[in-house]
């Protein structure tokens, strides 16, 4: 499952591009979108899906997770880009212009009956109603029949419909970005951070990156690959972090220190939340290292 895998690098790759598509095998991205909805302009939508079907029938050795990003179902290009996924059955479809549950709810039925196999749905958070519904929209992801398992800001659309300015610090964004986590961790679900648009500046992209993984995001979607190497860096548990991980675990298993709640270490307090923590940090570890 596509849950179970790293999503420290999400790489966007436009369906009607043949060379960009031709190197998705060799890149090190934990994940590719193929990309039907902005790559795409209107009148090369019906060639773009003949392009999709032809790359699934022959993905020139990618073995990686797939989404397919459609259109909005209310398009007029929607209906015929979610039939063709339900065929091609990507690991996921990532949904545009999410506004409410209804659109997550009316792409699951769109993909079939039996929720429990086919595609996982990837809801973009780029509208303004979107951010006002997002507590509903991420309680789906506790229902197995939504489909949902990821939510995947975006910031340029959310700025272009709210007037507010995308500063390269972000700094009027990040109060959005942290509902967005907030809300996808309420929902059991995936978060990956939005774009940088800018991917010949690789400094600011690291202290984005950076920024993300603080702020809690699993990883950053992705234009470029250049993008990649600190995409995965930045979102790959650290050397420190991991050595204090397992010496939190190693603490607890002490014999002396069974069944507490709280033990010293180091000169510290460490509760049985931090042993959780730690232990979902080593798995972490263990996934990005595969």
């Amino acid at each position: 499952m596509i849950s179970d895998k790293p999503l420290r690098s999400v790489l966007y790759v436009p369906v009607g591009n043949s060379r960009a598509l031709t190197k998705a095998a060799s890149l090190a991205c934990d994940a590719v979108v193929l990309d039907l909805e902005d790559s795409v302009a209107p009148e090369q939508k019906a060639e773009a899906r003949k392009n999709l079907e032809a790359w699934f029938s022959d993905p020139g050795g990618y073995s990686g997770p797939v989404v397919v990003r459609v259109n909005p179902l209310s398009s007029e290009w929607g209906a015929e880009d979610i039939a063709l996924a339900r065929r091609l059955e990507p690991d996921a479809v990532l949904l545009p212009k999410v506004d409410s549950p209804r659109d997550i709810i009316q792409a699951a039925d769109a993909l079939g009956d039996d929720s429990l196999s086919g595609p996982r749905i990837w809801a973009m958070i780029e509208t303004p109603r979107a951010m006002m519904n997002l507590g509903a929209i991420a309680e789906l992801g506790r229902d197995p029949g939504s489909r949902l398992t990821c939510f995947v800001a975006g910031t340029n659309d959310l700025a272009k419909e709210t007037g507010v300015s995308a500063t390269p610090d972000r700094r009027y964004l990040v109060p959005w970005l942290m509902q967005i986590v907030l809300a996808a961790r309420a929902g059991g679900l995936s978060v990956l951070d939005a774009v940088a648009n800018d991917f010949r500046d690789l400094g600011a992209f690291q202290r984005e990156c950076a920024e993300a993984s603080a702020m809690g995001f699993d990883g950053k979607t992705l234009i470029h690959p250049s993008q990649i190497e600190p995409a995965n860096a930045a979102f790959s548990p650290s050397p420190e972090a991991v050595g204090e991980a397992e010496r939190i675990v190693a603490a607890f298993v002490v014999p002396e220190n069974a069944g507490k709640a709280v033990i010293s270490m180091e000169g510290r307090m460490v509760e049985r939340l931090h042993l959780v923590q730690a232990e979902r940090l080593l798995a972490r570890a263990g996934r990005t290292r595969s």
